[in-house]
């Protein structure tokens, strides 16, 4: 046992955990000390196990040595950038509490901080469920953090510690988004699809963030793998897998677990080809189980109709928040207000407004950042249901999948209002799905050639650019005039020259033929 302790290879490992102990304890405690350090050491050595049972898990599939590396490099990513907002936000972001205390969001800020409190107070744990639900609505973060601060952390309050859990276990997401793609479409399209979920700024974000969605972003794609293993296999330990992940969806957030279960239904139906709707059986255990789900949500969820009638009042904060969009609703019929910001926060955030808008340095960076992430794939998924359409296959997997994943943007967007930062952060949680649908658009467009990509790119850039000058005039420092300002004007002349491009591309793609 020895011997294999100082092999070069386990020596090179341990020297590197007690460097990054040292390391991560010396920057929390603002370069004073390195107390606490043991701490640091504990929680890396259970997020090691954890991505080593992640690993593991994955035995059948015979993961390739790349996906452990894009693993590592991955949570290493997340945890490198969580560190860089804790030292660079109270010197290049903003003169707010929550920057200044190095957070990215003001959720995470608050529920941090909170957690802390809660851990030192002594009150048993499960208040989190309960007494403490003003900051984590449903309870579960604030349980987790509760717990590592109360039991593995120091003296003193680390936010780094969360910081290395939520990134290790967001990285987790990369591993079984790789091996749910790979099952459905094979090698090339899962390493695709891997190498987006690692590198998509919105997931990295997320994950290098004390926030619950870099949680769910992983259980999402372990439960759907899982599904995908049991129609294979119908083993028991699937199954359990399955529903370990549910669980610990349901103590994290119970809408996003009825979300997922949606989800897992819709692809169990994919992969029937939809025979199972004709199964009496199948309508049983699923009504039962949805039945009993909404019980449970309604017990433990405070205020769980209030859920949906959140839209209503985040229309309210979108409209007091945004003379523009306030403007837009005093020109336009009471009813297609919610439908408008539906629509709006798909597009969320918009790339014309990063590029353009003022603000610190170190935001407009991280605001173009999602903005150019977002761009690409919203792209991606409307080849991919463009392609979906016009291949007749929208009740396979692919056509499935899309349906389910359009709906939850949609949700999504009524749930945050359309608004900046809400808004996306749910749209991401089933982001390993939509990684792996737009993989999947871009090997078929690969395969067949297909020039609708092109002209779907080429299509939206003509719109965005007809929003740059109409945002210069809102956003510019120095006056610039512009005369085309209403909102339906701005996308009319976008539509027709997306049109023209579209009718330009084909007609030369004809004429060289």
């Amino acid at each position: 046992m020895l011997k294999n302790i100082i092999a070069p290879s386990n020596l090179l490992a341990i020297v590197g955990a007690f460097t990054l102990s040292f390391s991560l304890a010396w920057i929390s405690n603002g370069y004073a000390n390195v107390r606490g350090w043991f701490s640091f050491l504990v929680v890396l050595g259970l997020v090691t196990a954890l991505l080593w049972l992640g690993w593991r898990s994955l035995k059948a599939e015979a993961p390739p040595g790349w996906l452990l590396w894009l693993l590592v490099g991955a949570a290493l990513l997340r945890l490198i950038l969580g560190v860089f907002w804790f030292v660079a936000l109270p010197v290049w972001g903003y003169d707010t509490p929550v920057n200044q205390a190095g957070y990215v969001m003001s959720d995470a800020f608050k529920r941090d901080q909170v957690a802390w409190e809660f851990a030192e107070s002594g009150d048993p744990l499960y208040w989190a469920f309960g007494n403490y639900s003003s900051t984590d609505q449903y309870g579960g973060l604030l349980f987790m953090s509760g717990l590592v601060y109360r039991y593995l952390g120091g003296a003193m309050h680390q936010p780094l510690l969360m910081v290395l859990l939520t990134a290790a276990f967001s990285a987790l997401g990369v591993l079984y988004t790789w091996a749910f793609t790979k099952r459905l479409w094979g090698q090339a399209v899962g390493q695709m699809a891997a190498w987006m979920f690692a590198l998509y700024p919105d997931a990295v974000l997320l994950g290098s963030s004390q926030m619950r969605e870099a949680y769910l972003m992983a259980l999402s794609m372990i439960a759907a793998y899982k599904i995908l293993c049991y129609w294979k296999a119908r083993t028991r330990i699937d199954l359990i897998w399955v529903g370990g992940a549910l669980a610990l969806s349901v103590l994290i957030s119970p809408p996003f677990a009825a979300l997922l279960c949606g989800l897992l239904v819709v692809e169990v139906l994919a992969l029937s080809k939809w025979r199972l709707l004709s199964d009496r059986r199948f309508w049983i255990i699923t009504v039962s189980f949805f039945v009993v789900g909404a019980v449970i949500f309604v017990l433990i969820v405070p205020n769980a109709f209030s859920w949906f009638e959140v839209g209503r009042w985040q229309k309210y904060v979108s409209e007091s928040a945004s003379g523009w969009v306030e403007r837009q609703f005093e020109r336009m019929v009471e009813w297609t207000h919610v439908p408008f910001l539906l629509a709006y926060g798909v597009f969320r955030p918009l790339l014309p407004s990063a590029l353009i808008a003022n603000g610190a340095p170190i935001w407009r960076a991280i605001g173009v950042w999602r903005a150019l992430g977002w761009t690409l794939l919203l792209a991606l998924l409307l080849y991919a249901t463009l392609l979906s359409v016009r291949r007749m296959d929208k009740r396979r997997v692919a056509g499935s999948l899309l349906m389910v994943i359009w709906a939850y943007i949609l949700i999504a967007s009524y749930r945050g209002g359309g608004d900046l930062w809400d808004n996306p952060r749910y749209r991401a949680i089933f982001l390993g799905i939509q990684v792996a649908l737009a993989a999947w658009a871009w090997a078929k467009q690969r395969e067949l050639n297909d020039p609708w990509l092109r002209r779907a790119i080429g299509a939206a850039a003509m719109i965005v650019l007809w929003f740059i000058p109409w945002y210069l005039r809102r956003y510019a420092v120095l006056p610039f005039e512009w005369s085309v300002v209403d909102l339906p004007d701005v996308l009319g002349l976008g539509f027709f020259s997306a049109a023209l491009f579209t009718i330009w591309d084909w007609a030369r793609e004809e004429f060289v033929r």
